[in-house]
């Protein structure tokens, strides 16, 4: 009885595990404000130096007054951040920044160093930097007259009608120094916030989008007409200039100044003033799939030839996930191994990164784009046959479908067999409604929003190392019941009370994880094999295995009813082990592709099947399962020996 309590105490553990997830992201969030401080500290000691300091001398008191102070909180609040392997390099920067700026250095110089700290500070805590949707000037226009003007003047000229009466006074929009050294985000930043100490309050009642468009507004001020008829014509004849501004991030991010350390000035003013008026034509511009890899890979180099290796490593990150990830499925179904050798390269230039080694970097890069090449020749050619559709559909849903199988009948005959039809119905709506969730997701996939690559691999990863951890319990507890003897008079005196309403829910919810992850990943897949035409293929692929995985799930489940239960609790439970083993794998690798753990190479060979990936990430977690499992296994047998001894 004891026994049996501590595998559905286990089995219920499934709710605190998630809570360790949740209250991860919970604590993110909660920090998520302090971040956003500290980077609008330092991006306002960037813009606002050059009017307290010119030529190394001070030119405004209370300017330069606060230029100190603010630099002084900024490291204050550093410190109240979790910890993280950049913080120490972020204080450093700070650390920098003050230095320079009791030095009375040149606004240049002061403004590089904020800028500087404030993109490691975004590395190690990111935040959301660009708005969801496209700007609309025009309502940032009628927002700015009714919101702003009388502080800040009708053509943002610091000159409104309170603007008297105000100390410190607004700020003139139209100050171009000030303006060169501002991005968009600052400008949002500081209306959502506002300005400690000043008359600029917060405006955080306004939804997020009119911040934006407000923002976006303020941030065309300081231009004119002929600079965007400039910048208009620079944008679409020069390539060079639309792969420095690649999407909407990157242009609410960059400033003037920074622009201008990759192109002209005079042009870095004029593309800017244009696509600030106009942030459409950034989005229409904006590189997907393998365009989008090869752009994150090259600037990810960079990164790591300047010694940023977290900057390097987001960018690594976002050329799988963004670029490459959503053409998994398609090239999985017209070569696999193709799809194998990307990954493998992906996670050695990771690795290169992680260490520093940039010859290595190189060399995996480079071995990228030789295999983009190939996906690029691969995604040109015509859509697959019906044959290979047929395939594709066929044994994705028997493999995905097989592993789902062993962990739900094991349960069913386990209930079974110990009499318990009012859990059981527990179990079957568990996978009832796994499936329904995998139709809901396939239809939210489809027609409403499309599922990101770090959505995925979270998804994958953190069901398969909760299942991982369940199947494991459930292993060790079936194979000490194996070994106990006296199985039916076990079962008549000890189970009648023992499966209670909170344990039958965590069966539910076992049933429900087990199947939605092999769900979830199918649903994916179709949707792949679907771009491809050929739904009658794809239709009798999917009924074809439908039909196999029904006839298999009756075998299982005839042979597993007439075996002995002793027999079969202890098959049952190796077999358990074996999965745990394979889905613990499986699901650190895919957190390793969604950024969450690290990438250390070993020599091991790649079977995915086995859940074994060539990575000491991967590689320990399984080693450890195995052997708790293998002690599990001999302690339980050790006791029984001794037992049958004493008797």
């Amino acid at each position: 009885m004891n026994n049996q309590k501590s595998l559905l105490k286990r089995i219920a553990s499934i709710g605190a595990i998630w809570f360790l997830f949740t209250g991860s992201a919970f604590a993110q969030t909660a920090t998520s404000g302090d971040v956003k401080q500290l980077w609008q500290l330092l991006d306002y000691v960037a813009v606002d130096y050059s009017g307290a300091v010119a030529e190394g001398a001070i030119i405004s008191e209370a300017e330069y007054a606060e230029m100190l102070d603010f630099t002084e909180n900024a490291g204050t609040l550093l410190q109240s951040l979790p910890e993280h392997e950049s913080k120490p390099i972020i204080a450093e920067k700070i650390a920098e920044l003050r230095a320079a700026v009791l030095r009375k250095e040149a606004s240049i110089e002061v403004s590089r160093l904020a800028h500087q700290a404030n993109a490691s500070l975004i590395t190690a805590y990111p935040f959301p930097v660009a708005p969801e949707t496209i700007p609309n000037l025009a309502r940032g226009q009628t927002l700015y007259a009714a919101q702003c003007a009388t502080c800040h003047g009708a053509n943002g000229n610091g000159d409104g009608p309170l603007a008297e009466d105000l100390e410190p006074k607004p700020i003139a929009f139209t100050d171009v120094e000030r303006a060169r050294t501002r991005s968009l985000m600052a400008l949002y930043q500081v209306i959502s916030q506002g300005v400690e100490g000043t008359s600029m309050v917060s405006f955080k009642a306004l939804p997020e989008e009119d911040r934006w468009a407000l923002a976006f507004y303020i941030g065309t001020l300081s231009f004119n007409e002929s600079m965007r008829e400039q910048g208009k014509q620079l944008w679409n004849d020069d390539g060079q200039i639309k792969g420095r501004l690649a999407d909407l991030t990157m242009l609410t991010t960059v400033t003037e100044v920074a622009l201008a350390e990759t192109i002209p000035e005079n042009k870095a003013r004029s593309v800017t003033a244009y696509l600030r008026s106009h942030p459409n034509v950034v989005e229409t511009n904006k590189p997907v799939g393998l365009a989008l890899s090869r752009l994150r890979l090259a600037e990810s180099l960079t990164a790591a030839r300047a010694g940023d290796r977290n900057l390097a490593t987001r960018l690594s990150l976002s050329a799988y996930l963004d670029g490459f990830e959503p053409l998994e499925p398609i090239v999985n179904t017209r070569n696999g191994s193709l799809l194998i050798a990307v990954e493998t390269a992906m996670l050695t230039y990771r690795s290169a990164v992680a260490k520093g080694t940039i010859e290595q970097a190189e060399a995996a890069a480079a071995q990228l784009e030789q295999l983009f090449v190939q996906v690029d020749e691969l995604m040109q050619e015509a859509k697959a046959d019906p044959t290979t559709t047929f395939v594709g559909a066929l044994t994705i849903l028997l493999r995905e479908g097989i592993e789902a199988l062993l962990i739900v009948i094991g349960m069913i005959t386990f209930l079974k067999k110990t009499d318990r039809p009012e859990v059981l119905r527990h179990v079957h709506r568990g996978w009832i409604s796994a499936l329904l969730a995998g139709v809901l997701t396939w239809v939210v996939a489809t027609y409403l929003i499309g599922i990101s690559g770090a959505n995925r691999e979270v998804t994958e990863g953190l069901g398969s190392v909760l299942a991982a951890v369940v199947l494991l319990s459930v292993g060790l507890w079936m194979h000490q019941k194996s070994s106990a003897g006296k199985w039916q008079d076990y079962l008549k005196e000890k189970l009648s009370l023992a499966v209670s309403q909170r344990s039958a829910w965590a069966l539910f919810a076992l049933a429900f994880i087990a199947v939605y992850r092999e769900v979830f990943e199918t649903v994916l897949f179709y949707s792949a094999l679907a771009a491809d035409g050929n739904s009658g293929a794809l239709i009798a692929g999917f009924f074809t295995a439908l039909l196999l995985l029904v006839v298999i799930a009756w075998v299982l489940l005839r042979t597993s009813a007439r075996m002995p239960l002793g027999t079969f609790f202890s098959v049952t439970s190796i077999l358990v082990v074996v999965l745990a083993v394979v889905l613990i794998g499986k699901g650190v690798s895919a957190l390793q592709e969604a950024g969450w753990i690290g990438v250390t190479l070993i020599n091991i060979p790649r079977v995915e099947w086995l859940g074994l990936y060539p990575t000491l990430e991967t590689f320990i977690p399984q080693i450890i399962v195995a052997f708790v499992a293998a002690g599990g296994f001999g302690w339980s047998s050790f006791k029984t020996r001794n037992k049958t001894i004493k008797n």
